[in-house]
């Protein structure tokens, strides 16, 4: 852990993370003590792997059909360098960036993930505790494990983003958003690119999506809205054609379901809750209105309509729709294409991310995401255009192997990291890194 006599909110938090962050690991060797997490993204990986259950870790590790994407987003990386430049005055390097109209100590932020109750029991409560510590914007998923006003309430001072998955149902939309800006997020992101759920061999080999199980909706059962849905459902008729076969699995999965049931049913005992048709009814009616197929750009008008808080649309990768966003007059946008989970052999992100940065000429930030792993990717996104950077499955590994404190070593290190890369390239702020900065293989 970062042991610093400056605030995480100060323009000057950061600076000197590197030093402070290798000064605090060493000495702490001394006394025989090693980092909570490993430091290498490589042995982060296989850590989680080796401490999470099977199912748990193929859902946050996987991607779409043979992971060509997922190996793709890696290896755009690999084709950019970054030039050393030596005997220049690096000693004070700031890190600080503008993001939607503050001031950021840093040009990262965290990308939403869901069902982090899979990784840890404190899931989504442990990541934005960790990050508000470091200052580092947290994008609450919508698929969380906990209600949006809890993780808040976790970290009050932290700074927050929302995550919305458009559903079939603008009643709820229209409500998530609102409790969003009651919760104090900065921003709506709206992502595009799940209006179908990608073809994830991992998962389907092993039968498994957690929200079947009841995980990874605490949005939907906290929102009135959703509930006055499920209401509905559970007091229709009822067919047979979705009875399941009884084995020890099922009796697991009801259980599961059960137990996520209690803000259904007023947090009744467990014995009620597996009477009750409500949690069942939950997964079913979730599973219906997640998503929308339908989705186009014309429906995104409505965004305004339900909300005043900036809104960026995540999941752009073709130049087009960036530049059609940018007309529809959203607030940013952000290159993604989901880490990979999405479509097999899509385009690498960081492929585009210079044609789409010079189409943006600067009118609106650009959140980059996929493939990042440490701090001299995040200074390569930088350097070809992103205005910040989103860090997704490596905070999920530390929260796994170390909950809080494994998610708070993870962005520290790769903040420290980024910190180093910048003052070995001879340069001293954030805002220096451009195409000079790297060669191209």
């Amino acid at each position: 852990m970062v042991t610093s006599s400056v605030a995480p909110d100060d323009p000057a938090a950061h600076r000197g993370i590197s030093r402070r962050t290798q000064s605090d690991i060493y000495r702490a060797g001394i006394s025989g003590t090693r980092p909570a997490v490993p430091v290498a993204p490589a042995a982060l990986e296989e850590a989680a792997r080796k401490t999470l259950s099977a199912e748990a870790f193929a859902y946050i590790a996987g991607g779409a059909g043979a992971e060509h994407t997922v190996t793709a987003n890696r290896a755009a990386f690999d084709r950019w360098q970054v030039w050393p430049r030596p005997l220049r005055d690096v000693s004070e390097r700031d890190l600080g960036v503008e993001f939607l109209g503050t001031r950021r100590t840093s040009p990262l932020i965290l990308a939403p993930l869901g069902v982090m109750e899979l990784a840890h029991p404190d899931a989504d409560r442990a990541v934005a505790r960790a990050a508000a510590s470091l200052g580092v914007p947290y994008t609450l998923s919508n698929q969380a494990s906990l209600p949006m006003e809890h993780v808040a309430a976790a970290a009050p001072s932290g700074s927050r983003l929302f995550q919305l998955y458009w559903s079939s149902s603008d009643d709820l939309n229209r409500s998530l958003l609102a409790r969003a800006a009651a919760s104090g997020c900065e921003a709506i992101v709206v992502t595009l690119d799940t209006h179908l759920l990608g073809w994830r061999t991992r998962d389907l080999d092993l039968a498994y999506l957690p929200f079947t199980r009841g995980l990874g909706i605490a949005q939907y059962t906290s929102d009135p809205v959703f509930r006055e849905l499920v209401r509905q459902r559970a007091a229709a008729p009822k067919s047979d054609a979705s009875a399941v076969k009884v084995t020890p699995t099922a009796v697991a999965a009801a259980l599961s379901i059960a137990r996520k049931g209690a803000a259904l049913t007023e947090g009744g005992r467990l014995r009620d809750n597996l009477r009750s048709p409500l949690p069942r009814a939950a997964v079913e009616t979730f599973l219906d209105v997640f998503s929308t197929p339908a989705l186009t750009w014309d429906d995104l008008a409505k965004a305004r309509e339900w909300t005043t808080l900036p809104i960026i649309l995540k999941g752009i990768v073709h130049p087009d729709d960036a530049q059609r966003a940018l007309d529809a007059g959203v607030d940013g946008i952000w290159i993604s294409n989901h880490g990979g989970r999405q479509i097999d052999r899509s385009v690498p992100t960081l492929d585009v991310l210079p044609t789409i940065a010079e189409r943006m000429a600067g009118r609106v930030p650009i959140v980059f995401d996929s493939g990042v792993r440490g701090g001299a990717d995040v200074a390569i996104a930088l350097a070809l255009g992103a205005t910040v950077v989103a860090l997704g499955r490596p905070y999920a590994y530390g929260l796994g192997i170390a909950g809080e404190q494994g998610v708070r070593e993870v962005v520290r290190n790769v903040l420290a990291e980024l910190d180093i890369t910048l003052g070995l390239a001879g340069l001293t702020a954030v805002a220096q890194l451009d195409r000079d900065a790297l060669r191209a293989v």
